[in-house]
């Protein structure tokens, strides 16, 4: 009896692991620049706190304003060009970043750039789900994520080791752009079964565009990414000028994505076995320690700790959520699903980079941390109160 007989299907098909290459060459070349853009911007162009978190906010509109499109097309026209199209243009901006010389032309580009990255993220998801066997799917989603993980894991260390060692943001951007070239040609290679494109529906219509089964859920994801924006963007800055910590955002970063890793390895059998909102409870309120031992430790032990404990949290509680926006969508909402989690991800991220620059600049980090940790537990609250159950009731398988 053949694997697919015995409900075994192949999880780890060469369709499925080069979707999961191109994602993790993704999210290597926007990682690498991410923890230092902060330091790039105070360094080359003297940006004092309020306006690097309104340079940086810029990108998470472009994107969020993409993703929604993103989905529909997704959806409704073949999903291999929507993600080469939007390959091809996310790394046409990396040139940008090259040319750019004054604060507005930097800021007009990275705003540009959130454009295709939101498009290419949802689109490449979206792929994953066609490629992965129906009866493998829930652990397909999980192990998805750990491309990202890897990626996040790996480039920031790089990152900021090449800048240590050259001071040469150039270079950083060089190696982005190559990397989004491999990632491109290795998605030029996938080979897609054939679906059914979405047709006789009405174009404009708030489902296309955003899972509204999923409000609930959207909501909560903001304020959990709220929590990681603001941390992980001021985070360098935080440990250099307040704990004296040079580099510190690499091996911050590195034990983030280990806890990741770790806890997406753990979680995967619990998501296998259908435990997703279980799941998504132990996630949330792991995370919620992190973010408080971050905010009340002013200390290498609370800076590395909360890291580690961060990335176990949210390795259990984003996966689970982006099994419960697919498992309340219909097949043909796939996309749709993808960028709603993305949209809510993506509006806490820009709302913790913004206003955590506010509170940093006016008031200090700690107290910037800490709000962080009150949205996060805000989150957390309306999760057991409320989103827990709005899924068990809307599931559809």
């Amino acid at each position: 009896m053949d694997n697919a007989a015995r409900g075994q299907e192949v999880l780890w098909n060469a369709e499925y692991i080069k979707v999961l290459l191109v994602n993790f060459m993704i999210f290597f070349s926007f990682m690498l620049l991410t923890p230092l853009l902060p330091v790039y911007l105070y360094e080359e162009f003297h940006a004092d706190k309020d306006t690097i978190g309104m340079v940086l906010f810029g990108y998470s509109i472009l994107a969020l304003l993409a993703r929604p499109f993103s989905g529909f097309l997704a959806d409704s026209f073949p999903r291999k060009q929507v993600v080469l199209v939007s390959l091809v243009v996310f790394t046409f901006f990396f040139v940008g970043y090259l040319a750019a010389g004054t604060l507005l032309l930097f800021a007009v580009v990275r705003t540009l750039h959130g454009a295709p990255f939101g498009a290419v993220t949802v689109s490449n998801t979206t792929l994953a789900i066609d490629v992965l066997p129906s009866s493998r799917r829930t652990e397909g989603i999980g192990f998805y994520g750990l491309s990202n993980n890897i990626a996040s894991a790996i480039s920031p260390s790089v990152a900021i080791w090449i800048y240590h060692a050259t001071h040469n943001f150039q270079l950083l951007f060089w190696i982005a752009m190559l990397t989004s070239v491999a990632g491109l040609l290795i998605a030029a290679t996938i080979k897609v079964p054939r679906r059914e494109l979405v047709k006789g529906k009405q174009t404009i219509s708030l489902d296309r565009f955003f899972l509204t089964r999923g409000w609930s859920a959207a909501i909560t994801m903001v304020c959990f990414s709220f929590s990681y924006g603001v941390v992980t963007t001021y985070l360098a800055i935080y440990g250099k000028d307040r704990l004296g910590i040079d580099g510190g955002a690499g091996l911050f970063f590195l034990l983030l994505s280990l806890g990741l890793i770790l806890s997406r390895l753990v979680g995967n059998r619990s998501l296998r076995q259908g435990h997703i909102s279980q799941s998504a409870a132990v996630g949330v309120c792991i995370s919620a320690v992190g973010y408080l031992l971050f905010a009340a430790v002013p200390h290498e032990v609370g800076y590395y700790g909360a890291a580690l404990i961060v990335g176990l949290g949210n390795g259990r509680m984003y996966p689970a959520y982006q099994n419960m926006f697919v498992n309340m969508a219909e097949h043909s909402q796939r996309g749709t699903a993808n960028s709603s989690i993305l949209v809510a991800w993506d509006v806490g991220v820009g709302l913790g980079i913004l206003l955590g620059g506010v509170v940093a600049e006016h008031f200090g980090y700690t107290p910037a941390f800490f709000v962080a940790w009150g949205v996060n537990v805000a989150g957390a609250l309306g999760f057991f109160i409320h989103t827990r159950r709005d899924f068990e009731r809307k599931r559809l398988r």
